[in-house]
């Protein structure tokens, strides 16, 4: 019976139908009722299963999170005590290794300082004691015999020039030992110089040694497992994605540019009216250089070890590995030679192109005068610098492919989370739904659940007796 039968129906039969529906819905409301609690039930065991499922998929997630950043901590960990060792070998091999020759060279310097001290060190004759001698010759009494003057006055001169002849000796002894002193002074300079580069070296390798005392002990840390240790790690990988991310952009744009710069003369090369597919030839030829490009820097910076996306480039030999440094290098200053010269080509073609729309709409072409160079100029060198640019967008690449995997595992964790408490939210909600239907559905029949109630309710029973007559109360008597 459908609602235009019921619209149609007389007065008498409405009430009879709603009557005969309403006790369809009372007769059925038990095995409704076990059916929405079953469907209720199941409904949000499933979810509530789901949501375990994806929490333990979390914990799974959070894991491999956790060991993938442990690992790669470790990894950058040994290449930076790879790196120490390799400076420390360095330092060794440049200043330790001669050290046989440095100890000869040393022992000579102090040998001939030493030598040069101990002449310096011996002392002239003293000049005689004259001086009192002239003195008490020189305080004779004077007589008047002249003989005896004459005599004295004699005696008097040799002395004074036997003093003078003995300090003139003096004086060439101590300028002597001066200058025995001053050849010293070179060699120890020489000396003191070389005790500076002793010194330097040391605290090189001081410096070096504590340095790797750092990484053994971050290495020590991760090997453990510790929470600083992967809180660290962390911020360092987002940190790394950050910043690695905005160079990629920043070299993006920088192959954007290339791109714009070669693509029109790159037309005059394949040809302009060309297509693949939806797109110009010529657009596709300069997207394909700049990508070859790209993966020549990538293979310059692998053959330098530089990078280490590729171990294979990595572990070469050592011929091997620098001829594809050399040959990466090579392809890499043609393509970069072969952009100067498409960058030259545009700014001729820009010139031709606008004196062919000037002619066809009808404007009187200018006259070509001499125009500057420099633009040409800067357009050459920017089509030769930006290929060695496009170079390094190797190592923020290597970078960001390091760091996504944390930040992406991270994000996943998150999702699977956040995933698992809306199921967990939708179980709850879905339990709690099928028992409004149920509410609702028996406010639908209220009627005929408030007369069941009515009869299932048993009458009241009399309140009975109290036979304690301590406990009754006494009447009062009429007056």
């Amino acid at each position: 019976m459908n609602l235009l039968s019921l619209s149609n129906a007389s007065p008498w039969q409405l009430p009879l139908i709603i009557s005969l529906f309403l006790i369809f819905l009372y007769l059925a409301r038990r095995p409704f009722h076990q059916g929405l609690r079953a469907l209720g039930r199941t409904l949000s065991n499933g979810l509530r299963l789901s949501s375990r499922s994806v929490l333990l998929a979390e914990r799974e997630m959070q894991k491999r999170n956790r060991d993938v950043l442990m690992t790669e901590g470790l990894i950058q960990v040994e290449r930076e005590l790879e790196r120490e060792f390799q400076r420390v070998e360095t330092i060794v091999n440049r200043d330790l290794q001669a050290y046989p020759a440095f100890h000869r060279k040393l022992s000579e310097l102090l040998h001939q300082v030493d030598e040069n001290y101990r002449n310096s060190s011996e002392l002239p004759p003293t000049p005689p004691a004259w001086v009192s001698t002239i003195e008490a010759v020189a305080n004779i009494p004077d007589t008047a015999d002249g003989g005896v003057a004459a005599v004295l006055e004699e005696i008097r001169k040799t002395l004074e020039r036997h003093h003078q002849t003995a300090m003139e000796e003096y004086r060439k002894a101590t300028a002597v030992r001066h200058g025995i002193l001053q050849k010293t002074q070179p060699g120890w300079r020489q000396l003191t110089d070389t005790l500076e580069k002793v010194n330097h070296s040391i605290t090189g390798l001081k410096e070096r040694a504590s340095l790797i005392d750092k990484c053994i002990q971050q290495y020590q840390d991760i090997r453990s497992g510790s929470d600083l240790a992967e809180q660290r790690l962390s911020t360092s990988a987002m940190t790394q994605f950050a910043i690695s991310a905005l160079v990629m952009m920043i070299a993006i744009g920088g192959a954007v540019i290339n791109f714009n710069l070669i693509a029109l003369p790159m037309s005059e090369m394949v040809g302009g009216g060309s297509y693949i597919g939806a797109y110009k030839t010529s657009n596709v030829a300069a997207l394909v250089i700049i990508l070859v490009e790209a993966s020549m820097g990538l293979f310059l910076m692998e053959s330098l070890r530089i990078t280490r996306l590729f171990p294979l480039i990595s572990t070469m030999e050592e011929r091997p590995r620098l001829r594809m440094v050399w040959i990466s290098f090579s392809i890499l200053a043609i393509l970069a030679g072969v952009e100067s010269a498409l960058a030259f080509m545009r700014d001729q073609i820009a010139a031709d192109m606008e004196m062919l729309r000037q002619s066809l709409t009808g404007m009187e072409a200018a006259v070509r005068t001499s125009r500057s160079l420099i633009p040409t100029i800067g357009q050459m060198v920017l089509g030769f610098i930006l290929p060695f640019a496009l170079t390094f967008i190797a190592i923020p690449l290597e970078s960001f492919v390091h760091s996504s995997r944390t930040v992406v595992g991270r994000f996943c964790t998150w999702a699977l989370r956040a995933l698992a408490f809306i199921l967990r939210l939708l179980a709850s909600i879905s339990h709690h739904l099928f028992q409004v239907l149920i509410t609702i559905y028996d406010i639908a029949i209220f009627p005929l659940l408030w007369v069941e109630e009515k009869i299932r309710r048993p009458a009241k029973e009399p309140a009975p007796p109290n036979d304690n007559p301590k406990l009754a109360t006494p009447k009062k008597e009429k007056s």
